[in-house]
Protein backbone atom coordinates (compact mmCIF):
# COMPACT_ATOMS: atom_id res chain seq x y z
CA UNK A 1 0.00 0.00 0.00
CA UNK A 2 1.23 3.48 -0.82
CA UNK A 3 0.68 5.17 2.54
CA UNK A 4 1.46 8.68 1.23
CA UNK A 5 -1.14 8.33 -1.51
CA UNK A 6 -3.76 7.09 0.95
CA UNK A 7 -3.04 10.09 3.21
CA UNK A 8 -3.50 12.41 0.23
CA UNK A 9 -6.78 10.73 -0.70
CA UNK A 10 -7.98 11.03 2.91
CA UNK A 11 -7.30 14.78 2.89
CA UNK A 12 -9.29 15.05 -0.34
CA UNK A 13 -12.15 13.01 1.12
CA UNK A 14 -12.30 15.22 4.22
CA UNK A 15 -12.59 18.28 1.96
CA UNK A 16 -15.30 16.60 -0.15
CA UNK A 17 -17.24 15.94 3.06
CA UNK A 18 -17.10 19.66 3.85
CA UNK A 19 -14.39 19.40 6.50
CA UNK A 20 -11.17 21.32 6.92
CA UNK A 21 -8.26 18.85 7.11
CA UNK A 22 -6.19 21.68 8.61
CA UNK A 23 -8.32 22.06 11.71
CA UNK A 24 -6.82 20.85 14.98
CA UNK A 25 -8.86 17.66 15.41
CA UNK A 26 -8.17 16.52 11.84
CA UNK A 27 -4.50 17.48 11.44
CA UNK A 28 -3.18 13.92 11.83
CA UNK A 29 -6.30 12.09 10.69
CA UNK A 30 -5.05 11.31 7.16
CA UNK A 31 -1.86 9.73 8.57
CA UNK A 32 -3.74 7.78 11.24
CA UNK A 33 -6.30 6.62 8.69
CA UNK A 34 -3.60 5.42 6.28
CA UNK A 35 -1.96 3.41 9.09
CA UNK A 36 -5.34 2.02 10.06
CA UNK A 37 -6.14 0.90 6.49
CA UNK A 38 -2.72 -0.68 6.22
CA UNK A 39 -3.50 -2.80 9.29
CA UNK A 40 -7.13 -3.53 8.35
CA UNK A 41 -6.08 -4.84 4.93
CA UNK A 42 -2.81 -6.53 5.89
CA UNK A 43 -4.17 -9.86 4.63
CA UNK A 44 -3.30 -8.80 1.08
CA UNK A 45 0.40 -8.83 1.94
CA UNK A 46 0.30 -12.27 3.61
CA UNK A 47 0.32 -15.73 2.06
CA UNK A 48 -1.04 -18.99 3.41
CA UNK A 49 2.47 -20.46 3.49
CA UNK A 50 3.80 -17.53 5.56
CA UNK A 51 0.90 -17.70 8.00
CA UNK A 52 1.17 -21.47 8.52
CA UNK A 53 4.97 -21.20 8.73
CA UNK A 54 5.54 -24.96 8.57
CA UNK A 55 3.35 -25.72 11.61
CA UNK A 56 1.88 -28.90 10.11
CA UNK A 57 2.68 -32.03 12.08
CA UNK A 58 2.36 -35.77 11.54
CA UNK A 59 -0.27 -37.30 13.80
CA UNK A 60 -1.75 -40.75 14.20
CA UNK A 61 -4.98 -39.24 15.45
CA UNK A 62 -7.90 -39.25 13.08
CA UNK A 63 -10.37 -37.43 15.29
CA UNK A 64 -12.28 -34.21 14.84
CA UNK A 65 -10.35 -31.11 15.79
CA UNK A 66 -12.36 -27.96 16.49
CA UNK A 67 -11.27 -24.40 17.16
CA UNK A 68 -14.31 -22.33 18.04
CA UNK A 69 -15.08 -18.72 18.82
CA UNK A 70 -12.23 -17.28 16.76
CA UNK A 71 -12.85 -13.54 16.69
CA UNK A 72 -12.92 -12.08 13.20
CA UNK A 73 -13.00 -8.48 12.05
CA UNK A 74 -13.33 -7.64 8.40
CA UNK A 75 -14.49 -4.92 6.04
CA UNK A 76 -17.49 -5.32 3.77
CA UNK A 77 -16.31 -4.82 0.21
CA UNK A 78 -19.62 -3.18 -0.74
CA UNK A 79 -19.61 -0.32 1.80
CA UNK A 80 -16.13 -0.48 3.42
CA UNK A 81 -17.81 -0.83 6.79
CA UNK A 82 -16.80 -3.43 9.39
CA UNK A 83 -18.38 -6.77 9.99
CA UNK A 84 -17.31 -8.83 12.95
CA UNK A 85 -18.13 -11.99 14.82
CA UNK A 86 -17.01 -15.53 15.46
CA UNK A 87 -15.59 -18.25 13.29
CA UNK A 88 -15.73 -21.96 14.18
CA UNK A 89 -13.41 -24.33 12.32
CA UNK A 90 -13.39 -28.11 12.49
CA UNK A 91 -11.53 -30.75 10.56
CA UNK A 92 -10.96 -34.49 10.73
CA UNK A 93 -7.26 -35.15 10.51
CA UNK A 94 -5.96 -37.81 8.18
CA UNK A 95 -2.25 -37.98 8.96
CA UNK A 96 -1.50 -34.35 9.72
CA UNK A 97 -2.61 -31.65 12.12
CA UNK A 98 -2.00 -27.92 12.03
CA UNK A 99 -0.81 -25.87 14.97
CA UNK A 100 -3.91 -24.58 16.73
CA UNK A 101 -2.88 -20.91 16.54
CA UNK A 102 -2.45 -21.27 12.78
CA UNK A 103 -6.17 -21.94 12.39
CA UNK A 104 -6.85 -18.53 13.95
CA UNK A 105 -4.09 -16.94 11.86
CA UNK A 106 -5.65 -18.30 8.67
CA UNK A 107 -9.00 -16.78 9.64
CA UNK A 108 -7.22 -13.51 10.43
CA UNK A 109 -5.36 -13.39 7.12
CA UNK A 110 -8.48 -13.79 5.01
CA UNK A 111 -10.58 -11.49 7.20
CA UNK A 112 -8.02 -8.68 6.79
CA UNK A 113 -9.07 -8.20 3.16
CA UNK A 114 -12.11 -6.52 1.69
CA UNK A 115 -14.64 -9.32 1.94
CA UNK A 116 -18.09 -10.72 1.85
CA UNK A 117 -18.80 -13.21 4.62
CA UNK A 118 -19.78 -15.96 2.22
CA UNK A 119 -16.40 -15.91 0.45
CA UNK A 120 -14.47 -15.51 3.69
CA UNK A 121 -16.08 -18.67 5.09
CA UNK A 122 -15.20 -20.65 1.96
CA UNK A 123 -11.62 -19.32 1.83
CA UNK A 124 -10.91 -20.44 5.39
CA UNK A 125 -12.32 -23.92 4.70
CA UNK A 126 -10.33 -24.28 1.48
CA UNK A 127 -7.11 -23.12 3.19
CA UNK A 128 -7.45 -25.77 5.91
CA UNK A 129 -8.23 -28.42 3.29
CA UNK A 130 -5.21 -27.43 1.18
CA UNK A 131 -2.87 -27.23 4.19
CA UNK A 132 -3.51 -30.53 6.01
CA UNK A 133 -5.46 -32.63 3.48
CA UNK A 134 -8.00 -33.72 6.10
CA UNK A 135 -10.90 -36.12 5.66
CA UNK A 136 -13.15 -33.06 5.80
CA UNK A 137 -13.48 -29.46 6.95
CA UNK A 138 -16.34 -27.45 8.37
CA UNK A 139 -16.39 -23.69 8.92
CA UNK A 140 -19.27 -21.72 10.40
CA UNK A 141 -19.21 -17.95 10.79
CA UNK A 142 -21.63 -15.76 12.73
CA UNK A 143 -21.18 -12.04 12.11
CA UNK A 144 -22.81 -8.67 12.61
CA UNK A 145 -22.55 -6.26 9.71
CA UNK A 146 -22.25 -2.54 10.33
CA UNK A 147 -23.55 -1.90 6.81
CA UNK A 148 -26.87 -3.30 8.06
CA UNK A 149 -26.66 -1.70 11.49
CA UNK A 150 -25.44 1.86 10.83
CA UNK A 151 -27.14 2.55 7.51
CA UNK A 152 -29.71 1.14 5.14
CA UNK A 153 -32.11 -1.19 6.94
CA UNK A 154 -30.63 -0.33 10.40
CA UNK A 155 -31.25 -3.70 12.05
CA UNK A 156 -29.17 -3.77 15.22
CA UNK A 157 -29.62 -7.37 16.30
CA UNK A 158 -29.36 -9.22 13.02
CA UNK A 159 -26.73 -11.91 12.73
CA UNK A 160 -25.56 -13.51 9.50
CA UNK A 161 -24.52 -17.16 9.63
CA UNK A 162 -22.59 -18.84 6.83
CA UNK A 163 -21.09 -22.30 6.54
CA UNK A 164 -18.71 -24.10 4.25
CA UNK A 165 -18.51 -27.89 4.43
CA UNK A 166 -15.93 -29.87 2.49
CA UNK A 167 -15.19 -33.60 2.24
CA UNK A 168 -16.77 -35.70 5.00
CA UNK A 169 -18.49 -32.64 6.49
CA UNK A 170 -20.37 -32.20 3.24
CA UNK A 171 -20.96 -35.85 2.38
CA UNK A 172 -21.68 -37.38 5.79
CA UNK A 173 -24.69 -36.05 7.67
CA UNK A 174 -23.58 -37.56 11.02
CA UNK A 175 -20.16 -35.86 10.76
CA UNK A 176 -21.76 -32.53 9.92
CA UNK A 177 -24.25 -32.84 12.76
CA UNK A 178 -21.53 -33.76 15.26
CA UNK A 179 -19.55 -30.66 14.27
CA UNK A 180 -22.59 -28.39 14.46
CA UNK A 181 -23.54 -29.81 17.87
CA UNK A 182 -20.01 -29.39 19.26
CA UNK A 183 -19.74 -25.73 18.21
CA UNK A 184 -23.05 -24.96 19.94
CA UNK A 185 -21.96 -26.30 23.33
Amino acid sequence: MNRDRVEELMRELLMELGEDPGREGLLNTPERTAKSWEFLTKGYSETLEEVVNGAVFTSEANNMVIVKDIEVYSLCEHHLLPFYGKCHVGYISRDKVIGVSKVARIAEMYSRRLQIQERLTAQIARAIMDTVDPVGVGVVMECKHMCMMMRGVEKQNSLMTTSSMLGAFQKNRATREEFLQLIKG
